[in-house]
């Protein structure tokens, strides 16, 4: 097993019936999920993408991966939530935290704050850079105006023919601006698949091409995807998805509504991002849902640590536990003034050290009263975190509809856009903009 589930420090916690029927529950959902009726059974096509994704795709997912690093010195992925946070997740947890190792990969197109794009293009200079493009409309706002911006940029720089060849769009199969814009211009482009949404994409061209362009094995990836794909579709008993949605769903019951995902690796924040968008986005609905954040550790036990062992009791913790890492081990030496008085850890390593402040934080706050799971995983290598991404998916699927909650869906995202869009002036919104100015002076803002 790549991954395993601790959860001796939540036994005690959990009352025991509550926890057999929302296993019980899982397994009818599994099969919910697998004959495709459950809510929003018209976005499942991840479900089964690491086994049934065609070795063409990756071949040619590379091939074109290959031909952007041997063009550029940097690739700007354009995109925002799931069309960028996955591949940033993988590209993150495997890169040198201190240098590229040939093609740089940045990202543009994921907010609004004035000044980031004038500050790439500044750091673009001299160097050769080309596009992914990801968006399945080609409208959503924070990206199109990115990729307006750094298009136009493009072909000044390299002109309109060597353009088109700097630029991979990333969109859907047949519509919208993107698709339109990409076949005008006889652009090289991959397809979004109709039923996978943004969050789920990872494993789709998505995900995949900026992680080849980024030099790191989509196929090892894709492996360790379907690995947990086959262990969580084969073995009920023992299903470790099945255990954490609904220990998750027992907890929520018993008022532990925000989850912290904790680590203690240096590679993985930008997981925990992704983490973050895929559940908070899958089950903030209708009022329920659990609560996502994170913590790096021990960094933030500096910061955060005060809060979680003394807090408001509302809290559980997740800990991802890498049993071994690829990382060279530092060993502790001798000084013989001590005056640190760290001479009685001589000729440890700072994966000793780690391990032990992980252990230690787990018992205290366990202590503090906040439930702890932890999920140990074999390492840190690219096949496990492929694994990782899809227990995560395959248990935020159950978890949400454990909720009574259609977690393939995000209603609540159109309402700041249409806000936003009356703001603007964007035409065909005037009567909410009307709406808008009334509600300004009411509240006087």
């Amino acid at each position: 097993m790549q991954i395993s589930l601790e959860k001796s420090l939540v036994k005690n916690l959990m009352v025991h019936s509550h926890y057999e029927r929302y296993r019980s529950m899982g397994e009818d959902i599994m099969q919910s999920i697998r004959d495709k009726t459950c809510p929003g059974n018209d976005f499942l096509g991840w479900v089964n993408l690491p086994s049934s994704l065609k070795s063409e795709e990756l071949e040619r997912i590379n091939e074109v991966a290959q031909n952007l690093r041997k063009i550029s010195d940097v690739v700007v992925v354009v995109g925002i939530g799931g069309s960028y946070l996955g591949a940033r997740a993988v590209i993150e947890s495997q890169k040198s935290a201190f240098k590229s190792d040939g093609c740089e990969v940045l990202y543009a197109g994921h907010q609004l704050s004035p000044g980031y794009l004038t500050e790439l293009s500044q750091y673009l200079e001299g160097k050769k850079w080309s596009i992914i493009v990801i968006s399945k409309s080609g409208t959503t706002t924070e990206p199109a105006i990115a990729f307006r911006y750094l298009r136009n940029m493009l072909t000044s720089r390299f002109g309109e023919t060597a353009m088109k060849e700097r630029v991979v769009a990333i969109t859907d199969s047949s519509k919208g601006a993107l698709r339109k814009l990409a076949d005008a211009n006889g652009l090289q482009s991959f397809v979004i698949p109709d039923d996978v949404g943004g969050r789920f994409s990872v494993f789709t061209p998505v995900g995949l091409l900026p992680i080849a362009v980024a030099g790191f094995d989509i196929k090892q990836l894709i492996q360790g995807a379907k690995q947990m794909e086959e262990q969580v579709w084969s073995d009920k008993k023992n299903n470790i998805a099945l255990d954490y949605a609904a220990i998750r769903n027992v907890l929520y019951q018993n008022g532990n509504t925000t989850e912290v995902l904790v680590n203690y690796h240096h590679k993985f924040h930008f997981i925990a991002e992704w983490w973050k968008q895929l559940f908070g986005e899958s089950e903030g609905k209708d009022g329920k849902g659990i609560f996502p954040a994170s913590v790096d550790l021990t960094t933030d036990l500096h910061s955060m640590g005060q809060y979680i062992q003394d807090g408001k009791r509302n809290l559980f913790e997740t800990v991802v536990k890498f049993e071994n890492t690829n990382a060279k081990v530092e060993q502790i030496g001798h000084d013989d003034e001590n005056l640190d008085n760290l001479n009685y850890l001589e000729g440890k390593s700072m994966d000793f050290v780690n391990k032990n402040a992980l252990e230690g934080t787990m018992l205290a706050h366990n202590s503090g009263g906040v439930p702890n799971l932890m999920l140990k995983i074999e390492n840190d290598g690219i096949d496990n975190i492929g694994g990782l991404l899809y227990f995560f998916m395959i248990t935020c699927a159950i978890s949400g509809l454990m909720l009574q909650v259609n977690p393939f869906n995000q209603p609540g995202v159109e309402d700041y856009k249409r806000n936003m869009f009356a703001l603007l002036q964007k035409p065909g919104f005037e009567e909410k903009y009307k709406e808008l100015q009334i509600l300004r002076k009411e509240l006087n803002f």
